[in-house]
């Protein structure tokens, strides 16, 4: 077993175990065509026609040597006509529903593949946020692109090539039965040894089918991330591009091996069955010698000339189902990867009592009530991490400005991604209006809760698409006034395609602090009532934060704001302050209660702004020594007495 983005799931070795996995995977996979019943009836009926039509081919060729060429008196020329004009009819017609055969297939399997493409992408996008943070972007996009496009084309063709394939067989075979078992024995010997000789080599491709995929996936890993804006930046700065072009090209090494492995595995076997196949006829033709000059009954020229097509025509469908077999196999393996993600069981779920919160009934009240929290461990059997929020209650009353502060590492950050539900607590709860978010749905956080990150992610897309991400159908005039709230229009004005400017990926033509700004703008499209600010503007320049600044405070009027603040200058007027340290709160006030307490939000001001150092004396559990804050915390779990 083993984790991915802190789920646990099968590994591809385990979903090996004999009598297990291959069946389950088999099974799953054919359940994918269980909505196309009709459109499979009717390429069944066209796979049937064409190879019942095929098998009366060699009976017509028996009678054109038997009855028509070679006859006393010399050719029969009116039957010849008939039996000849027989033969063209059934090639046309034939390839006729050959063409209808191919379109009805084609289509069935590309629309079997946007079904499982959509499901997975759908599935991906339920995932919670651990998933993402543990899980590489290129690994995750290899499963969407390169495992299910891996299987599109066995997919596609399989279920009508192993139909045809086997009605064309079994024909065959009876049709040979029927005109001579003896030579029948002859042609049919050493199929035992093959069918157990493809099993070996299916075992092998289904390996090396595996380890590909794998490859493919680091290969596109290592492309998402050396090759976008922020990777090339990184390996320019620090002079890395040769070190990602190393490590690209022996990733694609590997790649080479293991297609080449992958395609000459088996070879040698197929080519030991073609060359037996057609060593055939001429066995045949001794074997028929033998039994004339042995007294027997002499077998008629027709009847030879029927056989050895027969023989010729089950040849083909014999190698390809052979090749299907493998084919199929080497899918099972990538289909394991596309249902391991698909088996991914989300963390973040609506229970059965979830009811939505509208935007107008909430009032905007926060509470956190005796939360424990802590990040799952990434690893199957890996132990979870430490408590990122110990035993952590607080109440925010509607309207109020809440700053969060704390140093570094003090779970300021996963306080707000607790309150929109980006992950769910261990103990306690979470309430907004007194509601525990596991009792809303999670259609409806996002209406009530608004987030501006330090890093806005915006799209490689125009300003007005981005805007309109988070309310698609404001109009041109609510976008321009979302952008004049946010400090943003002007700039846009200036630009000479206005909002129909190219941000670029990430939005990297854009300035910090104009990111941050259309990113504000956004979440003023949106409306929301609660308001989380995660050091918006820590990473600014002075100009861009007063900016950023007078567009937070046009934002946060009227609405709940949670601010997590590196720069205390941002939370001066905060209504209320929590100091955080190591995931639990030490003390909360207004500036000027906590600066006359001189504890930790004390200290932390004049590191900020100097003054010297802090005296204070012991206060909530926390005091300073040297310069240091020690804090008395429980060591212990949520169950604690």
């Amino acid at each position: 077993m083993r984790r991915i983005g802190g789920c646990t799931m099968a590994t591809a070795a385990t979903a090996e175990a004999p009598g297990e996995a291959p069946d389950t995977t088999g099974r799953r996979a054919m359940a994918l065509f269980a909505p196309y019943k009709g459109r499979l009836l009717l390429i069944a009926l066209a796979i049937l026609t064409t190879s019942a039509l095929g098998v009366l081919t060699p009976f017509l060729t028996q009678r054109v040597f038997d009855d028509a060429l070679f006859v006393p008196g010399g050719p029969r020329v009116g039957l010849l006509a008939w039996l000849v004009g027989a033969m063209i009819a059934i090639a046309v017609v034939s390839a006729t529903i050959g063409i209808g055969q191919t379109y009805l297939t084609t289509m069935l399997g590309n629309e079997v593949m946007q079904s499982l493409r959509d499901r997975l992408f759908e599935h991906l996008q339920r995932m919670h946020l651990g998933f993402f943070t543990s899980t590489r972007t290129g690994s995750i996009q290899s499963r969407l692109d390169n495992d299910v496009g891996g299987v599109q084309s066995v997919v596609t063709d399989t279920a009508s090539s192993i139909l045809g394939n086997v009605v064309t067989v079994v024909a065959s075979v009876v049709a040979m039965l029927a005109l001579s078992w003896q030579l029948s024995l002859v042609a049919f010997v050493l199929l035992p040894v093959f069918v157990a000789l493809q099993v070996r080599v299916g075992r092998v491709r289904r390996r090396i089918a595996s380890s590909t995929q794998s490859s493919l996936s680091d290969m596109s890993a290592i492309t998402q991330e050396t090759l976008s804006v922020s990777g090339v930046l990184l390996a320019k700065v620090f002079g890395r591009q040769d070190h990602e072009i190393a490590r690209y090209r022996e990733e694609n090494r590997r790649q080479t091996e293991l297609q080449v492995r992958q395609t000459m595995s088996g070879q040698s076997f197929f080519a030991v069955v073609t060359g037996f196949f057609a060593l055939i006829p001429a066995v045949v033709y001794l074997v028929a010698g033998l039994l004339a000059s042995g007294g027997g009954a002499g077998l008629s020229a027709g009847t030879l000339v029927a056989f050895t097509t027969l023989q010729t025509r089950l040849l083909f469908p014999i190698v390809n189902l052979l090749r299907v077999s493998l084919d199929v196999q080497t899918s099972l393996a990538l289909f394991r990867r596309i249902f391991e993600y698909l088996d991914l069981v989300p963390q973040l779920r609506d229970s059965p009592a979830a009811r939505p919160l509208s935007r107008t009934e909430a009032r905007g009240e926060v509470e956190f009530r005796d939360v424990w929290f802590r990040y799952p461990g990434e690893d199957a059997g890996a132990e979870p991490g430490p408590w990122a929020i110990e035993d952590l209650s607080l109440r925010i009353a509607p309207g109020q400005l809440a700053a969060v502060v704390g140093p570094s590492g003090a779970g300021k950050t996963t306080l707000s991604s607790l309150v929109p539900r980006l992950y769910d607590v261990d103990a306690g709860a979470v309430l907004l209006d007194g509601n525990d978010v596991r009792d809303l749905t999670l259609g409806s956080l996002p209406d009530l809760v608004g987030m501006v990150t330090q890093e806005s992610y915006l799209f490689h897309a125009t300003i007005a698409d981005n805007l309109r991400y988070a309310a698609p159908d404001a109009t041109d005039e609510q976008l321009r006034a979302a952008a004049r709230a946010a400090n943003i229009a002007e700039h846009i004005g200036s630009l000479p395609d206005g909002y129909d400017t190219m941000v670029g990926e990430r939005g990297y033509r854009l300035s910090g602090g104009e990111k941050q700004r259309v990113a504000i703008a956004r979440v003023i499209l949106s409306d929301p009532r609660i308001l989380v600010l995660d050091e918006a503007t820590s990473a600014l320049d002075t100009t861009s934060e007063r900016l950023v600044q007078q567009a937070l405070e046009t934002v946060m009027a009227g609405r709940t704001t949670i601010a997590i603040a590196h720069r205390l200058s941002t939370i001066l007027s905060a209504d209320v302050i929590f100091a955080l340290d190591g995931g639990r709160l030490v003390e909360h006030g207004t500036h000027d209660e906590l600066l006359d307490r001189g504890g930790l939000y004390a200290q932390l001001y004049a590191e900020q702004f100097g003054g010297g150092a802090v005296e204070a004396r012991c206060a909530d559990g926390v005091r300073f020594s040297d310069g240091k804050v020690l804090a008395q915390r429980a060591t212990k779990g949520p169950n604690a007495a």
